[in-house]
């Protein structure tokens, strides 16, 4: 069994809102991490990949562990929205989409990262919905692209149950996708109603290769958004996530990430203290 360890911890970079790579590498510094899972393209409020950031992580002792990228038109709105624009489930967006992802495992190489991660869009419960053959034909293509550059594409949980992200890999991997593997996110599964984080994780954790830190709370009213929270605050079974993690053998990142309030530098240095807290048990 390996315990977790402080030392796993990083933060997402677009969660912390910095306009220019120092203060990225500020803010990192402030946490306390020495790693950063980077958005490669811009996201929501993010600019996405900073000129010179490698440079100005590595003056502080922080290295990019891996990187992150989202799809054309996603609109988070409500879970129903998303469900229609996110990842590359949109058919007028494919080619669009395509194309940054052969941008996207380009500037990765150059980074020197071996995997990335984003939200592949909703995959259909049904696998016999012709739907879900696009989705895997779509995927599998655009990890093809990370093959190519020996970069592993995770896709982030939460939009489908474990169960249904299982049957998806094992689609790809007969496709022979088999660098596909999973950013495991718990307060997703909360927040999409789509199961509890701790059985998910169990049911997964042999194709996690990387980790989101993050909480919430599940709506009162099915079909909108719980509320994400800080770290220690919402539904994830902390204690009994962190033993799934140390009972697996897992030796990955832990990335914070915080998508929502505005002190999420202190939220982030309380995920830290509350977990490493934990890690001490």
């Amino acid at each position: 069994m390996t315990p977790q360890s402080p030392s796993q911890f990083g933060v997402c970079s677009w969660s912390m809102r910095a306009h220019n790579a120092q203060q990225l590498a500020e803010v990192c510094s402030q946490i306390g991490v020495k790693k950063v899972q980077l958005a490669l393209v811009p996201h929501r409020e993010d600019p996405g990949a900073l000129d010179g950031v490698k440079e100005a992580l590595a003056a502080k002792g922080i290295t990019i562990v891996s990187g992150m990228f989202g799809t054309i038109g996603e609109d988070y709105t409500s879970p129903q929205t998303i469900a229609k624009t996110g990842g590359v489930r949109p058919n007028e967006h494919w080619e669009g989409n395509l194309k940054i992802a052969k941008e996207v495992a380009q500037r990765a190489a150059g980074f020197g990262l071996n995997m990335v991660m984003f939200h592949a869009g909703f995959v259909p419960h049904d696998k016999n919905d012709p739907e879900f053959k696009t989705m895997v034909d779509r995927v599998a293509a655009i990890a093809k692209v990370f093959a190519e550059k020996s970069i592993a594409l995770l896709l982030e949980t939460g939009q489908e149950t474990a169960d249904d992200l299982w049957t998806f890999l094992y689609a790809l991997d007969a496709k022979g996708a088999t660098n596909v593997a999973v950013n495991f996110d718990p307060a997703n599964m909360i927040l999409y109603e789509k199961g509890d984080p701790i059985a998910a994780l169990k049911k997964l954790l042999p194709r996690v290769k990387s980790i989101h830190v993050k909480d919430a709370i599940k709506t009162k009213v099915s079909g909108t958004w719980g509320q994400e929270v800080p770290v220690g605050d919402g539904q994830v079974d902390w204690p009994a996530f962190l033993k799934v993690l140390s009972e697996g053998n897992y030796k990955g990142d832990l990335n914070i990430e915080r998508e929502a309030g505005e002190g999420r530098i202190n939220d982030a240095k309380k995920a830290i203290a509350h977990l490493t807290e934990l890690m001490k048990v």
